[in-house]
């Protein structure tokens, strides 16, 4: 399969730009003559992450609806037919063999118009519930790949693969990368480290609590490296200054970050799931409240279920974050155990059966 050429469209959020991106390399890795371009939304993260990890992407003039700032959606459908004329053009300049979308707002206009042309389209959707995007994508799409059991209440049952959420490939085997990871942090060896991550934007109520706990972390003998997310960072840099924490807006050597950690605290969105299971370190999960069917709740929650982490809700953080984060930091049984756990429930070929599925668009 020679010059085969690949749009890929997704953004926003970290949980819909790195699946793509590892669909991408695992593509490249395949078909190392394959061309690729991505598509994303104007003023989104993608148009600073995807750029940095190698490869070009446009930005359409698209973006959802604002619940707190109402005025601002009456320019919603002038930006949808303006995004749908820029996709048209864009398919036209590139001439793709098929168009990938991961969730978010871009791939909207460009996978709809894709269809209207004829050219085959995938879906990837990282949640147990899908957002509306996918769910009016998936009746023009040809195969749609899923993490979970139960979506054909959303999607076509006949489209539907079942494969995982792709990962990071540099993620699957971290421990030849714990010595230079802790020297690269400069972390403390005889300290145990936690790794506190708030998603790509960050989470409010997850920086409030690492920052009230910040001494019961230092009388516990931990440190911590600290990701609160490029819109807190000017809140919260000041504690970088304290001593045996550090601050940063976001973690570019997430291999690195992840080997360095003994301990995770994060949030359940699923490509974050998806990543700690194939990490595969003791894990708490802080679900956010405030997502569409509660779904990062339905996420650590199958974790936790398996005995494969710890889940606190958010409203339960100050009863409950201390007692059960001590006990994880005191019983090396309760650790191991965790551990053992989650990697059992690591999809770590769900790259490999995306690429598959691809494959087999570009055949047709």
């Amino acid at each position: 399969m020679r010059n085969q050429r690949v749009i890929i469209s997704g953004g926003g959020t970290g949980g819909h730009i790195y699946p793509a991106l590892a669909i991408a390399n695992g593509l490249k890795l395949r078909f190392p003559d394959m061309k690729f371009l991505f598509v994303g939304a104007k003023g989104k993260m993608e148009m600073e992450k995807v750029p940095a990890a190698g490869f070009s992407i446009v930005g359409l003039w698209i973006s959802g609806f604002h619940r707190n700032q109402k005025f601002r959606n009456l320019l919603f459908p002038l930006k949808l037919i303006v995004s749908m004329l820029q996709s048209i053009l864009i398919l036209k300049k590139f001439r793709p063999n098929t168009v990938i979308g991961t969730g978010g707002f871009a791939s909207g206009p460009l996978l709809y118009m894709a269809s209207m042309f004829g050219i085959p389209t995938l879906i990837q959707e990282q949640n147990s519930f899908p957002g509306i995007t996918n769910k009016l994508l998936s009746k023009k799409a040809n195969t749609i790949c899923v993490a979970y059991e139960g979506l054909s209440r959303f999607f076509p049952k006949d489209k539907i693969k079942i494969t995982g959420n792709p990962v990071r490939q540099d993620l699957l085997n971290l421990t030849p990368k714990t010595s230079a990871a802790k020297d690269f942090f400069k972390l403390i060896p005889d300290r145990k480290t936690l790794l506190v991550l708030g998603g790509s934007l960050g989470a409010r109520s997850v920086n409030q609590l690492i920052a009230e706990k910040l001494p019961y972390f230092n009388a516990q003998n931990v440190q911590v490296i600290w990701q609160c997310g490029a819109l807190y960072f000017e809140d919260y840099k000041h504690y970088e200054y304290v001593p045996k924490v550090q601050v940063v807006p976001f973690i570019k050597q997430m291999d690195y970050a992840y080997a360095a950690a003994d301990f995770i605290i994060s949030r359940a969105g699923a490509s974050s799931v998806s990543e700690l299971c194939v990490v595969g370190k003791p894990v708490v999960f802080i679900p956010s409240p405030n997502v569409a069917e509660d779904h990062q709740t339905k996420n650590a929650r199958a974790i936790s279920q398996n005995e494969a982490s710890i889940l606190i809700e958010e409203s339960k953080l100050n009863e409950e974050f201390e007692s059960k984060f001590s006990e994880l930091l005191e019983s090396e049984t309760l650790q191991t155990k965790l551990k053992n756990n989650i990697q059992k429930l690591a999809k770590s070929s769900a790259t490999e059966a995306i690429v598959n599925e691809v494959e087999t668009l570009l055949g047709t």
